[in-house]
């Protein structure tokens, strides 16, 4: 399945109606994997991109993966390395329009082309994981994206504390 490349308007729609729905979809179930799975797959299914899925912090030197939709994965990355890395490291969001052109990117799978990485903070700060999302065609990810699931993993991180 393959995005459909829609207008800003548009998408910010999608993301004001897709917010509730994963809060409706996680607020009862205290059950952290599958929240995080169901997050993955709402997002996938929404918006079509190509790969959804979380990492999370496994020791001070690793991202380990965690749930996710689309194809195979890189299982562990390095603190610092890669955008998730990097994002993990900045604590904070890092959009890439053309992952070529990143450097250090980690090719887990060479179609994708744009990625967007957001951290997963818990209460006191500390980056606990990541949500990674990748695009098969370039500078899919924008402001809109940022601010949305910006938006979007705070209220997943509240669920989670």
């Amino acid at each position: 399945m393959h995005q459909i490349v829609i207008s800003s308007e548009d998408k910010a729609e999608k993301y004001r109606q897709l917010i509730p729905q994963v809060e409706a979809l996680i607020g009862e179930e205290s059950n952290q994997v599958a929240n995080y799975a169901n997050v993955a797959a709402a997002l996938k299914e929404c918006f079509g991109f190509f790969w959804v899925g979380f990492y999370f912090v496994d020791s001070p030197e690793e991202l380990v993966l965690g749930p996710f939709q689309g194809p195979v994965a890189c299982t562990r990355i390095g603190y610092g390395k890669g955008v998730c890395g990097t994002s993990w490291k900045q604590k904070e969001t890092i959009v890439v329009e053309d992952v070529e052109k990143f450097p250090g990117h980690i090719a887990c799978s060479s179609l994708s082309r744009s990625e967007i990485v957001v951290p997963l903070m818990d209460k006191d700060g500390d980056v606990v994981g990541v949500l990674d999302i990748d695009s098969d065609k370039t500078a899919t990810f924008d402001s809109v994206d940022k601010k949305f699931l910006e938006i979007l993993v705070s209220r997943i991180c509240k669920n989670a504390n």
